[in-house]
C-alpha cells in the first residue's frame, strides 16, 4: 500500500500523511532515551514510507534533534524536516521564549544538531505571551527569506494568533493537539486551517499511547513520564477511557478487521488536510503503519464512534496540562 501524502507550501515535494514525533525518542519526560532503538525507529519508519520527521530542541534539551540528525545522515534530501522554535529551558525546565535573539541562537543550534542547512517546516512550539507575535512573525520570516527555512508553521497558536502571524509572515502550517479523545480544533482551528490552505499536524493522535491498545489498569507510569501528570491516566478518568478504547478495539476488528491503532489514525486522517503524527521510540511501536492508509471511514462510522466515546467517557478532559508557562 502506497503511502498517503499531502502538499506543504514552501516543502519541494508532498510529504508522507503519516509523520514520525521524535518527542519521546528526546527521553525526557518519556524515562530516558535509547539513542540505539531510537535510530533504529527513524529507519523503519523511513522504510515504511514515511518522508516528514517531526521534532523539537526541548525534546531532550535538544537529544532529540541529534538522534534524528544522526539518523537521517546519507538520506537527508529525501525526508522533510520539521523542528520547532520558542521554547527556552532553565534547570530542566522550559518556559515560553520566541524573542528575535532566541530565535537566531534556536535556528543555527538546530541546523547544526540536526546536521543540515535548512529546516523545512519551522515551527514556534507555543505562543509567547511576552513577545508581540508580530515581531516572533518578522524574525521568522527573515529566516524564510534567507533559505535557511523553507515553511513556516505554528504550534498551539489560536485562530487569532495565527492571523496576527499570518499579516507578517507566510503561514503553511499549525500543529495542536487532536485525536479522537481531544477535538478541541474542531471549533475554530481546523476550518479556518481548511479556508486558509494549511496544513493541520495533528500531535498525540493515539493521545500518548491510551489510542495505542497496549494499556491495561494495571499500567503504571513513573514520575518522570509525561502521563502520569495526565488526568485521563489517573482514577476515575483512566478506567473510563480504558473502557472506550476497548470498546473501539472491538468496533474496529468488527467493522474493518483492523487494530484500534489504526482506526485512532485513520480517523485523524480523514478530519481534513491532516498529518497524523505517530511517536515513536522503538521499531515495533511503528508497525501497522499500512493498516491505517488506504481506506476510508464514512459518516455513519465516526457517528458509530461518536456514540461509544459517549457512553463510555462521562468526564472527559483535553490537553491543557502540558502547556509550559510563559518567560
Amino acid at each position: 500500500m502506497s503511502m498517503e501524502t499531502l502538499v506543504i507550501e514552501g516543502i519541494p515535494f508532498p510529504v508522507s500523511r503519516i509523520a514520525l514525533g521524535t518527542w519521546a525518542i528526546g527521553g525526557w519526560m518519556w524515562g530516558g532515551p535509547d539513542d540505539r532503538k531510537a535510530i533504529a525507529t527513524i529507519h523503519e519508519a523511513l522504510d515504511l514510507g514515511i518522508t516528514l520527521i517531526d521534532t523539537a530542541p526541548v525534546y531532550g534539551f535538544g537529544h532529540s534533534e541529534e538522534v534524528v540528525g544522526q539518523a537521517l545522515a546519507g538520506r537527508r534530501d529525501k525526508v522533510a524536516i520539521a523542528t520547532k522554535v520558542g521554547l527556552d529551558w532553565k534547570d530542566g525546565k522550559p518556559f515560553r521564549n520566541a524573542t528575535p535573539a532566541r530565535i537566531r541562537t534556536e535556528i543555527e543550534d538546530s541546523l547544526r544538531r540536526l546536521r543540515t542547512d535548512r529546516i523545512d517546516l519551522y515551527q514556534v512550539h507555543w505562543p509567547d505571551p511576552s513577545v508581540p507575535i508580530d515581531e516572533t512573525a518578522r524574525e521568522l520570516e527573515r529566516l524564510h527569506r534567507e533559505g535557511k527555512v523553507l515553511a513556516l508553521g505554528v504550534s498551539n497558536f489560536s485562530v487569532a494568533q495565527m492571523e496576527q502571524f499570518r499579516a507578517v509572515a507566510p503561514l503553511a502550517a499549525v500543529q495542536p493537539p487532536y485525536n479522537v479523545f481531544e477535538r478541541e480544533i474542531e471549533s475554530d482551528i481546523l476550518p479556518w486551517s481548511v479556508r486558509h490552505g494549511l496544513a493541520v499536524l495533528a500531535y498525540g493522535p493515539l493521545c500518548r499511547g491510551l489510542l495505542s491498545g497496549r494499556m491495561t489498569a494495571d499500567t503504571v507510569f513513573g514520575v518522570d513520564d509525561l502521563r502520569s501528570a495526565d488526568p485521563k491516566f489517573h482514577a476515575p478518568r483512566f478506567a473510563q477511557y480504558l473502557a472506550a478504547v476497548t470498546a473501539l478495539q472491538d468496533f474496529a476488528r468488527q467493522r474493518f478487521n483492523r487494530s484500534v491503532l489504526a482506526l485512532a489514525i485513520r480517523w485523524v486522517l480523514d478530519q481534513g488536510p491532516t498529518i497524523a503524527l505517530w511517536g515513536a521510540r522503538k521499531p515495533e511501536q511503528i508497525a501497522g503503519i499500512d493498516q491505517a492508509i488506504g481506506w476510508t471511514l464514512s459518516a455513519d462510522d465516526k457517528a458509530e464512534i461518536d456514540r461509544i466515546l459517549a457512553r463510555h467517557i462521562t468526564d472527559p478532559v483535553g490537553p491543557e496540562f502540558m502547556a509550559p508557562p510563559g518567560g
